[in-house]
């Protein structure tokens, strides 16, 4: 079996040091450290299991094969390139993320 590997573009690391920095002053440390653990377990599971996240519903993302896994309130893009799960942003649900694409 292929061993995949997660590699995160810096825009999805900006996402997630912005969503720590936002829980760390709302709620505290114990809480941004909390929930982004809650984002990295998540993805970590595509290692064993690259294709768990369901094809993007956009029909235009959907068509350049990126794929979204959800963890909690945030969604994560990403594509399987190769070996290679490359993770492009880390959003909340709520935002209009898909235009970040076109």
């Amino acid at each position: 079996m292929a061993e995949f590997h997660l590699e995160f573009l810096p825009a999805a690391m900006d996402d997630l040091d912005r969503i720590a920095d936002y829980y760390l002053r709302v709620v505290g440390a114990s809480a941004a450290e909390q929930i982004t653990d809650q984002i990295l377990e998540t993805l970590e599971h595509l290692e064993q299991y690259p294709y768990l996240g369901a094809s993007h519903p956009d029909p235009v993302l959907a068509s350049m094969e990126y794929r979204k896994i959800v963890s909690g309130n945030y969604v994560c893009v990403y594509k399987v390139i190769g070996h290679a799960i490359v993770v492009y942003r880390i959003v909340h649900g709520a935002t209009d993320y898909p235009k970040y694409f076109y």
